[in-house]
């Protein structure tokens, strides 16, 4: 089983003139520590207008910079926005394509396009085509990056013409594609589409094993590949801060789980929110009494119990870790900067996770992906056969509509009364 570190550069108020600029130097400190570690991934999500909950919304950025301070750490785009709306598909193979120059081939793509009316009102998306529109865009995006040139596309919800989108990636034919997974039905999707699944569902292992055992059923026999390559893994989410004592572990990391599971409820099920004026923190402090007397509430209670598997004292921690594995699970990654959790105790609570738990799981992990994919092997070939082989990735000159020049600058420029014209 791997591990990854997840961003969403949670920035509680009150906001100092550089409480942003802190955490984006304490997120790139995390993610430095991180490669030196050992860990496998690291993970920055992108959202949009959610403050405090989420400041990430141009991880590629971050993602750059860490890609020029690190080696080793895959560089993970989780999520990217699909829908042309966010990000039109050509900027986003542009993208993906320089990072992972830029990261010397380290890059794994991720996709969603939120479950939120702040983010999804913000763009004038509607919910009931976000996944549609995902799923069009996506396809588009894999084969901007393996074909050369481009042919064009006249879809439902983007078209456009032939063009050579440069630069390509490393990696060939284009970066792993994962998919954001919130619920069941987005699992399924993903098998069935040979993407891996990015699983933000806190669960348990009993009920990871069998979302797992479902999502590999659905692979190795209903898969068509939306890609031009497949990545059947799970990745599983969950809180984090390790320490030697129980008590210590959770003095320090299950304030700031409260406030990430408190914020994610006020953006996807909270109700009415005033941009700008909401003092999040403050609401969560005045609710905090209330919050701990319901975490009795079932609902409470199973989202603190199913997302502090990385949160405790290293025996336990180390078992629950087991468990999950032992349920399927391919990579735990880990949401660290949960409210106010202090940079010094993330980075303590890295290394003594480096130190008594990642060896264990490091040792043993070649071997289970050998034979991993060993079983997968004749699986990814009979997908591709669904779809009637391998993707093609040689346009035909004839197939290629020619691009004529216009400067329009020019034009412009000497029509009467166009701007810098007398």
């Amino acid at each position: 089983m791997k591990f990854g570190l997840f961003f969403e550069m949670t920035t509680p108020r009150p906001w100092g003139r550089d409480s942003e600029k802190k955490k984006l130097e304490e997120t790139l400190e995390q993610i430095v520590l991180g490669d030196k570690l050992g860990f496998d991934h690291v993970w920055m999500t992108e959202h949009h207008f959610m403050e405090e909950y989420c400041h990430a919304s141009a991880p590629e950025v971050v993602l750059s910079a860490a890609a020029q301070a690190t080696k080793n750490i895959r560089i993970g785009h989780g999520v990217r926005h699909a829908p042309p709306k966010y990000n039109h598909p050509v900027r986003t193979a542009e993208m993906a394509g320089t990072l992972d120059l830029v990261s010397n081939g380290r890059v794994d793509m991720g996709f969603g396009s939120s479950g939120s009316e702040c983010e999804l009102g913000g763009f004038n998306i509607s919910n009931d085509q976000k996944h549609e529109m995902a799923y069009e865009a996506i396809e588009q995006i894999a084969n901007m990056m393996a074909m050369e040139p481009y042919p064009g596309f006249k879809g439902k919800h983007f078209s456009m013409p032939a063009r050579n989108i440069v630069p390509k990636p490393l990696q060939k034919p284009h970066p792993p594609f994962w998919l954001a997974c919130s619920a069941r039905p987005t699992i399924l999707e993903a098998a069935k589409k040979g993407m891996g699944a990015l699983c933000f569902s806190f669960l348990e292992a009993s009920e990871a094993k069998e979302w797992i055992d479902e999502y590999y059923d659905l692979f190795k026999n209903e898969c068509k590949p939306i890609g031009h390559t497949v990545n059947p893994n799970f990745s599983l989410f969950t809180g984090f801060g390790v320490h030697k004592d129980e008590d210590v572990a959770a003095d320090r990391f299950l304030e700031g789980l409260r406030f990430f599971q408190w914020s994610l409820n006020h953006y996807y099920r909270g109700g009415a929110h005033k941009p700008g004026r909401v003092d999040l923190w403050e609401s969560f402090k005045a609710d905090h009494e209330e919050l701990k007397r319901t975490e009795n509430d079932q609902f409470v209670q199973r989202q603190i119990a199913t997302s502090r598997s990385g949160i405790g004292s290293v025996d336990n921690v180390r078992n629950r870790l087991r468990s999950l594995r032992d349920a399927g699970v391919d990579e735990v990654s880990f949401i660290m900067q949960m409210g106010d959790n202090k940079h010094e105790h993330i980075c303590e609570s890295m290394e003594l996770f480096a130190k008594e738990i990642l060896p264990e799981f490091k040792d043993e992990h070649d071997a289970l992906e050998a034979n991993k994919q060993a079983e997968l092997e004749p699986y990814i070939e009979m997908a591709f056969d669904r779809i009637g082989g391998r993707k093609e990735t040689h346009v035909p000159d004839d197939e290629i509509e020619d691009m004529f020049a216009v400067n329009y600058i020019a034009k412009y420029s000497k029509e009467d009364g166009a701007f810098g014209t007398k």
